[in-house]
């Protein structure tokens, strides 16, 4: 690999020392001399280091370890991707996990829209798809309640990989490639899954309009590059190899394939800003 890979790595690794810097150090301002990493948000180069994942994997995947539909929970927890939201009302006890309770899900959506309190996530872009109804609604009649009556057709097997389970569940009404593969990564870090020892655990990640600008803007210094997913998935598995020896290097955990598409997108972001075609939505308070 030649181009851009070193800055691409660069980017992972200062990335990763600004949390360090940050979180596990405490330290003050700056966290980094790169004036565009410390100006702005960026997700972390680890993605169970982020906050609602870690509230995921603290509160819901210890209680469903094993159980055959801890996948419908994660797509529960990555539609509505708000902590408070799913701690509420009876979501965060071991009774839910027995079945899905449509009425219990339209009156914890409803209560927190009559309170005036936020329901969802920000993080993540989730469509009505041309329904002129309110999300939770949609959710709810489109998507969960099917999905729940179907659960039998989609749960992961002992012989599933992660590329299968992503292939079954993206035909499911109302999940895309990119939720369907957010899904994937928790269901996969839930010990007890069968996902959990998926052959292809370290090495499978599903491309997204994202991460092919990054891995375009990386090897061809041109964010509009297309690739076949079959070669996205070759270049980033190589790429991988590249971030992984400098982790390493530095006593840091290796990057699986879905942690360094995620940074391919973090870097697409990055490139924007420092070549003056966009910004990120979200700067650090006081920079």
């Amino acid at each position: 690999m030649t181009a851009r890979v070193g800055a691409f790595v660069a980017f992972c690794v200062a990335r990763h020392q600004v949390y360090v810097n940050r979180v596990v150090r405490g330290l003050s301002k700056p966290w980094t001399g790169d004036p565009i990493l410390q100006a702005y948000r960026f997700c972390n180069v680890y993605r169970e280091l982020d906050t609602v994942t870690q509230w995921i994997r603290q509160k819901w995947s210890p209680k469903l370890g094993g159980h055959p539909d801890a996948w419908f929970w994660m797509v529960v927890a990555r539609l509505v991707n708000h902590p408070t939201t799913l701690a509420a009302a009876g979501f965060d006890l071991r009774r839910e996990w027995e079945g899905y309770n449509d009425t219990n899900f339209f009156t914890i959506m409803e209560t927190r829209k009559a309170q005036g309190v936020k329901a969802f996530g920000s993080a993540y872009i989730v469509s009505t798809n041309g329904h002129t109804m309110e999300k939770h609604l949609y959710l709810d009649d489109h998507v969960l309640t099917p999905l729940w009556r179907n659960k039998h057709a989609y749960r992961p097997t002992p012989t599933d990989t992660l590329a299968s389970f992503h292939k079954r569940l993206i035909t499911a009404n109302g999940l895309g490639s990119f939720m369907a593969a957010q899904v994937v990564a928790d269901t996969k870090n839930t010990h007890g899954d069968h996902l959990h020892t998926a052959e292809d655990w370290w090495t499978w990640a599903a491309p997204g309009p994202g991460s092919m600008r990054g891995l375009s803007r990386v090897l061809f210094q041109d964010k509009d590059h297309r690739f076949r997913d079959a070669q996205f998935l070759v270049d980033l598995n190589e790429l991988q190899d590249y971030v992984n020896a400098a982790f390493v290097k530095r006593g840091w955990q290796k990057l699986c394939a879905q942690d360094v598409q995620n940074c391919l997108c973090e870097f697409d972001k990055y490139e924007r800003v420092r070549l003056g075609q966009g910004k990120p939505r979200q700067r650090y308070a006081g920079v």
